[in-house]
């Protein structure tokens, strides 16, 4: 065996597999960007929903944008993924075969997507009494159901936007033009006195400026009007439904389990309970955008790794990618679980019950970020099958306790029936996706991470408890005593070092998504 052979061997980073998280970095660092603008405008929008419409108002909001989210989940038949996995390993350009997956992925969702628009047109009448708790909410479901085609397609360009141009633009539609856009427009039909369709309908009218944009993005660099071939082969269907079909049922799964609890809860314990346990499942999924962004950043560069035979590479901006995950998203989630009480008061006095389900989803997010992004290393591996195995017995855990414990126990039931179906799903997936990828997925430098992040940020919120409680002073006694801490490593000549380390890995030259030979298409160099 070589001297280098045994290095590798004995558990450092291949030059190879150096590289890819170099240029791993330069990704994440434009996806946390961007997550940290979606965040910060979600949370506004949960404010302007929650201070607008008061419990049983946002309640029926939230089931409507739940009704959109699981619609477009179902209707998309995991083709999204099916583009981020399929895209980056084919040729694309006028020259290329890229193109040829667009009929491909889009046409039969796009049917999809219009048949249950007008089925859910048709029967809003009856659908709304149990869904959203009463007979006025028709036209909320008609609003919802209206725009599925539309969100549908706007999700697959989205998709497809992140594999043939440089991260930036993806991040622009996904994480600033959707976020921004959402509260001004809902907070202007809150102003003039618009009920709860017109909110609904402002929450859906960036969706079509966004599709738009990405109609005019993706045609370029696919070559689409400038001689690409659109005319798929008999294989080019087969390859990509054998592997988006497993994907549609998962992607449903992932996209609709916070708002199954939300539609549960309304149907079980009233459109007021809907509301608290929505409210807490914005602060729950803002605290997920961390991991969001960096998914999306690297996805297709897993995709070109495992497509290419290099697991040890992709495991490495795996184990990297997951310790960022670890700095920006524990502090989130161990904040949450303690001072809940905190964070519930911004929406007003009527959403502080949800402190218990707060701290309760909040602990079981920190399974979800502690294993990082297993379910893209299944997915851009091919093996859609297993993640769909991960995801309904997180399913089934979740709406079988749901059942049992939301008629009683309300937005804590639910919270409890989804931390359990979160942490059932984690476990799977991240057992599968060590089958999968034969490399580590954990190693001491993130547990190292983890410990520490546990350490300081418990003991800045007992500190924080001790002085003012679990209220607004304890919380923001907390942030100072972080703020602090964080002033006081940067003192730390390791502490700089790293950040350097990582400064020079972003500072690197931007690149679009390789196609399968690693090069970079004619139409995106110099971008």
């Amino acid at each position: 065996m070589t001297a280098a052979a045994r290095v590798t061997t004995a558990g450092a980073v291949p030059p190879a597999a150096d590289a890819e998280t170099r240029r791993s970095a330069r990704s994440g660092a434009a996806g946390l960007i961007g997550a940290a603008t979606s965040g910060l405008f979600g949370f506004v929008l949960a404010v302007v929903i929650t201070r607008g419409y008061g419990t049983a108002g946002s309640g029926a909001f939230f089931a409507a944008i739940g009704v959109v989210t699981v619609a477009t989940a179902v209707c998309t038949l995991g083709a999204e993924t099916g583009l981020m996995w399929a895209l980056p390993r084919r040729r694309a350009g006028a020259g290329g075969d890229a193109a040829r997956v667009l009929p491909v992925a889009l046409l039969p969702p796009l049917v999809a997507a219009v048949v249950v628009a007008a089925v859910g047109v048709a029967t809003a009448g009856a659908l709304a009494p149990r869904v959203l708790g009463g007979a006025a909410g028709s036209g909320l479901l008609v609003a919802a159901f209206a725009a599925v085609p539309v969100v549908v397609l706007m999700t697959l360009l989205l998709a497809a936007l992140r594999c043939v141009r440089p991260i930036r633009a993806y991040v622009s539609v996904q994480f600033f033009l959707l976020p921004v856009a959402r509260p001004v427009l809902v907070g202007g039909a809150v102003l003039v006195g618009g009920g709860l369709v017109a909110g609904v309908s402002a929450w859906l009218v960036p969706a079509g400026l966004a599709l738009l944009v990405c109609l005019t993005l993706v045609a370029g660099p696919l070559g689409v009007g400038r001689g690409a071939a659109l005319r798929p082969e008999r294989r080019d269907w087969s390859a990509f439904w054998r592997f988006a079909l497993p994907r549609a049922a998962s992607a449903a799964i992932d996209a609709g389990n916070m708002w199954v609890g939300v539609l549960l809860t309304s149907s079980l314990a009233g459109a007021g309970e809907a509301g608290v346990f929505g409210a807490v499942g914005r602060y729950i999924l803002a605290g997920q955008l961390a991991m969001q962004g960096l998914r999306v950043a690297v996805s297709p560069q897993l995709s070109r790794l495992l497509g290419e035979g290099r697991p040890d590479a992709a495991a490495a901006v795996h184990r990297q990618l997951t310790a960022w995950g670890l700095v920006l998203s524990w502090p989130v989630y161990l904040l949450l679980a303690v001072f809940g009480p905190a964070f519930l008061e911004l929406f007003g006095s009527g959403f502080t019950a949800g402190a218990t389900a707060m701290t309760v989803l909040a602990l079981a997010m920190l399974v979800n970020t502690g294993v990082g992004n297993v379910q893209s290393l299944l997915l851009m591996g091919g093996h859609s099958g297993l993640h769909l195995v991960a995801t309904l017995a997180g399913l089934l855990v979740t709406v079988s306790l749901g059942l049992v414990l939301i008629p009683g126990h309300g937005a804590t039931g639910a919270a409890l029936a989804w931390a359990a179906g979160i942490v059932t799903e984690n476990l799977v997936a991240v057992t599968c996706a060590w089958w999968v990828v034969r490399h580590p997925l954990v190693d001491a430098p993130m547990l190292g991470v983890a410990a520490a992040t546990v350490a300081g940020v418990g003991g800045a919120a007992a500190i924080g408890v001790l002085a003012g409680g679990r209220g607004i002073p304890g919380l923001l006694v907390a942030v100072a005593v972080l703020a602090v801490a964080c002033v006081g490593l940067l003192t730390l000549p390791r502490v700089r070092r790293g950040i350097r380390v990582t400064m020079r890995q972003i500072r690197g030259r931007g690149e679009a998504a390789p196609t399968a030979s690693g090069s970079v298409p004619p139409q995106q160099k110099g971008r």
